[in-house]
């Protein structure tokens, strides 16, 4: 099997218009200049098909059936974060691999023509099936099941690898793996791309950062509590992410209903921002959605604690609807839950001053716009043409 390219009718590049309506806020506007990177944002990873059943009474019972009110579809995995980066405004450019079956047609649609991210750096697989994942969310938790297949040897998108020659581009996210190292980063680093990393469970249970040999190149590191906490040795979240700074020059730390607390190195600024409180329907992509946010705040130029607050409030957003990419927020969801806070009779103006920033932002209320909380339509398969 070979991997056919990207140009045979899917491919798209950055001269390109993009085929999606355009961003409402564009939060480099300021910053953006003729010889620019073309891209905002690379990243690379694996997409999978993602159904989320929704509306279950209760978990999955074994040797019984469930029916669920409601049925979603979206591209997932690392089509989470990408899909949350694009509906913040940023220019997105992602490699993964495509399987060639209706799944993988529709992810690659979904993203390109739907969200406007650039897939020119992507491949459609020969013969490769799209790697599924089944949600089923209830009572604010999930259960999820996974299926797929490694893309062919001869891809070099097998092993989630990627090319070695990355698009240039602002910043890129890697997702780091305990052992082993991706060679475009050090490629992206080195040509000023300015690297976040996020990090999964360490299957191992070394917890070794010397293990992590892409941190040396990256910007700001961004674990959750418990990893900080372990990769360090820390007892506390805190003492962790000052601890990471000594490996990274920018230690985030989620610390989940806690909010998050940032370290930077080289300002010796820090910065604490508690969590919104709000009904979790579904956690999935949250994490991929803080991280959006808080490279949007940080490519945009905003003190440390408005990119926390920005980022938090981002993942506070995703988590009251379904899904992954199909809950990421956009900038009309943005301005709508900033302007229902600040009608509210008795509101904090502590808590409203927090979130100011977003005054010069948001876009202006639209006639006839639907009153928060927005719900965005739940995709599926397309349906076929009528005759």
């Amino acid at each position: 099997m070979t991997a056919s390219t990207a140009s045979n009718g899917k491919g798209s590049s950055a001269d390109r218009e993009r085929r999606s309506c355009p961003a409402q806020v564009d939060p480099l506007s300021a910053l953006r200049a003729p010889d620019d990177p073309p891209w905002d944002v690379y990243l690379t990873g694996t997409v999978f098909l993602d159904i989320i059943f929704t509306g279950l009474e209760s978990a999955p019972v074994r040797g019984t059936e469930s029916w669920a009110r409601g049925m979603g579809s979206s591209p997932g995995g690392v089509a989470n974060m990408a899909t949350a980066l694009a509906r913040l405004g940023l220019r997105t450019s992602l490699a993964a691999a495509f399987g060639d079956d209706h799944y993988g047609e529709y992810c690659w649609d979904a993203l390109e023509q739907g969200e406007g991210i650039d897939l020119s750096a992507s491949r459609s697989v020969r013969g490769w099936h799209s790697p599924v994942t089944v949600s089923m969310a209830y009572e604010g938790e999930r259960t999820m099941v996974s299926h797929g297949h490694e893309p062919p040897p001869e891809t070099e998108f097998s092993e989630g690898g990627a090319p070695d020659c990355p698009p240039r581009a602002r910043a890129a996210i890697a997702s780091l793996t305990p052992g082993k190292q991706a060679p475009w980063v050090a490629q992206a680093a080195s040509e000023g791309t300015r690297i976040f990393a996020d990090v999964g469970w360490d299957e191992t249970g070394a917890w070794d950062l010397a293990g992590l040999a892409d941190l040396a190149h990256c910007e700001a590191f961004l674990p959750n509590a418990e990893e900080a906490m372990r990769y360090t040795g820390a007892d506390c979240p805190r003492a962790a992410a000052h601890a990471l700074t000594e490996h990274v020059p920018l230690a985030v730390v989620t610390l989940g209903a806690d909010g998050a607390y940032a370290v930077d190195r080289r300002t010796g600024e820090s910065a604490s921002v508690p969590a919104i409180a709000v009904e979790a329907l579904d956690p999935t992509g949250a994490g991929d959605v803080f991280v959006a946010g808080f490279v949007t705040g940080t490519l945009a130029g905003w003190p440390l604690a408005d990119r926390l607050a920005f980022a938090g409030l981002t993942a506070a957003l995703s988590v009251q609807e379904f899904g992954g990419s199909l809950s990421a927020p956009g900038w009309s969801e943005i301005g709508a839950w900033w302007r229902k806070v600040q009608s509210v009779e008795g509101q904090d103006p502590t808590a409203l001053n927090r979130y100011a920033f977003l005054a010069g932002l948001v876009p202006e209320e639209q006639g006839g716009a639907s009153p928060w909380p927005l719900r965005r339509a739940v995709p599926t398969i397309g349906f076929g043409r009528s005759a």
